[in-house]
This record gives C-alpha cells, structure tokens and sequence, in this order.
C-alpha cells in the first residue's frame, strides 16, 4: 500500500528535514502493507473495570489497581498466546504501558510478540483526557513522555497510539485536537516510531458527520506539512458516509488508516466497515466482547479466533 521508508519530524522550526530511520523495516512492511487488522489492548486504568466486568470479573473481585492491572494483564496474555493471536491475521498490538513491561512466557510482551507470533508491537502513551472544552476533549500534558518513549524504543516498540475525543463539530476545538496530536507525533517520531494519530468522533455525537467533515479538513491540511519521507498513521471512528476518508488513505503521508470500533457491538462494526474500502479495524471492546474469565482454554481459543476471523474478513472483504 505504501513505501516503506524513514520517519521524523521536528517540532521545531517548521519540519525541518532530519532524518531517523525506522528500527525495523520489516514491521514497516507488515503495518503499511499485509492484509490483517491491529488488536487494540491498550485499555487503561479508566477501562480496565468495564473490560474486566465484560470479561466476566466483578469489581468486587479485586482491591486496588496493582491487583486489577494484574487480572487485566492474565486476561491479555491468554489472548496473546492463544493459538489465533498470530501475525497470519493480527499485523499489530497496541498494549498499555504497564503490559509492555510485563512479560509472556519469560520473554517481555514486545519481544514477544513479534519473534514469537509476527505481531508488530504499539504502544499508548497518552495519559488521558482534559475535560470537555468547546465540543472536543484534548489530551492531557505527558511529561514523562520523552523517557517512556526511550525505554519502548529499547523493548521493541515500533509505533504509539494517541487519542483525543470529538463530541461536537466545533471547527476550532476539532482544529486544536489536530494541531495537538501532529505536535506529539513530532515528538514521537524524534524517536523513531510510528506515531498513530487518533481523534475520535464520538458516536454519540449529535453532528457526527459534520464532526467528520471538520476533521477531514484538518487532517489533511496538517498532513500537507509533514515533509516529503515521513509518514503517520491515523485511527478513525468509522464515518457515517462509505469511504469518506477515502483521499487520507491515498495520502503520501499515511502509511495506513485503521478503525476504531467506537462503542459499536462487533457485528454492527464489521458490517460499517466493510463498506470503508483500504480501511482496517483497531478493534477493543469488539474483539474481546465475546471472551469471559469462567472459559476453558479450548474454548477461551475458539472463540477467539470467530472473534478474529470476523474482524479479519471485515477488514479485507470489502462489500
């Protein structure tokens, strides 16, 4: 789909050109390229107790965050080295901060996944939401961020998410969500990894296509002054109009677009997707809505891997 080849930015001085080159080509590849969809596992301390209520596991299960992290983290691991969880249909991962620390089978999760299932390894880094101001949540200031990002380098990490939220289409909230997200990315790419950008309309939004359209401008007037050579990615709530972000996908600056399920059941996502042609999924919620905690192994796998093949068709079988 796109060229493989470096990624960097400054913030400074209007993009001046200076070069990092791409630790791993081949996951270049894989991300801009193969067939496949990204598993999102990246739920945070804010979802981390809807998703294990989904998973079966009550609140009053657990006490305090280390032993809610610590379920959340067995939860994930079991979807990692599931016998489905493979590159074959899975080009990516994107975890929390506290999973790439963690370890599968004696190995740290990034390594893990690639040099053990051919899954490109992301990682979230923001640290959530400011309140709502003038119809958008903007995210919230990451200090640490320059050394969380050293220490992913070090581990394997190839690429970041990031997430803004969109509630109305108010032209100059949509505009600093953008002006935000590119400004992070910049700082992001510095360290050579692939930033993915995601400012998420809400589906719940009263003008959510008007939402979309503001962000369709935006988007690609930041995309415009990335210099020549450098790529982003960007994660989107899938449009109310089939192949709205059709010209984002075809962008020289874009290595790839992929999907958030926004809130939507997996059914309902993979049919609004499956009209988004050259759109992929980066599903959460609908990937794992079907698992629960009280599962056999066997069963825990098998569906699983429905749940997979599913978001997998979706993503490459386009109506």
């Amino acid at each position: 789909m796109r060229s493989v080849g470096s990624i960097a930015w400054s913030r400074r001085d209007a993009f001046p050109l200076k070069v990092t080159i791409m630790a791993n080509d081949k996951m270049m590849a894989q991300i801009s390229g193969q067939d496949g969809f990204i598993a999102a596992l990246d739920q945070s301390g804010g979802s981390t107790p809807g998703a294990l209520r989904l998973y079966g596991i009550s609140d009053n299960a657990y006490s305090g965050d280390a032993e809610m992290f610590r379920l959340m983290h067995q939860m994930r691991v079991r979807m990692m080295t599931a016998p489905a969880f493979t590159g074959a249909k899975i080009i990516a991962a994107i975890l929390f901060e506290g999973t790439m620390d963690g370890q599968v089978r004696e190995k740290p999760v990034p390594a893990f996944l690639w040099e053990e299932r051919g899954v490109v390894p992301f990682l979230k880094v923001d640290k959530g939401l400011d309140p709502e101001h003038d119809g958008v949540s903007l995210m919230k200031p990451m200090p640490g961020l320059d050394a969380l990002l050293t220490r992913a380098v070090k581990l394997g990490v190839f690429g970041t998410k990031m997430r803004s939220v969109i509630n109305l289409a108010s032209k100059d909230g949509i505009a600093a969500v953008v002006a935000q997200q590119f400004d992070v990315a910049a700082q992001i790419a510095e360290h050579g990894l692939m930033p993915i950008i995601e400012p998420e309309v809400s589906i719940k939004s009263p003008d959510k296509a008007d939402a979309e359209a503001n962000l369709l401008t935006e988007l690609t007037k930041q995309l415009d002054a990335v210099p020549d050579g450098r790529q982003v990615m960007l994660k989107l709530t899938i449009p109310d109009v089939a192949d709205f972000y059709s010209a984002l996908m075809n962008h020289k600056r874009v290595a790839r677009v992929v999907a958030l399920s926004g809130g939507y059941m997996r059914a309902d996502a993979c049919k609004r997707l499956s009209v988004n042609h050259g759109m992929i999924a980066s599903f959460s919620r609908a990937l794992v809505e079907d698992l629960r905690h009280s599962m056999s192994d066997a069963a825990f796998g098998a569906t699983l891997a429905k749940s997979i093949d599913e978001i997998y068709r979706a993503s490459t079988v386009k109506i």
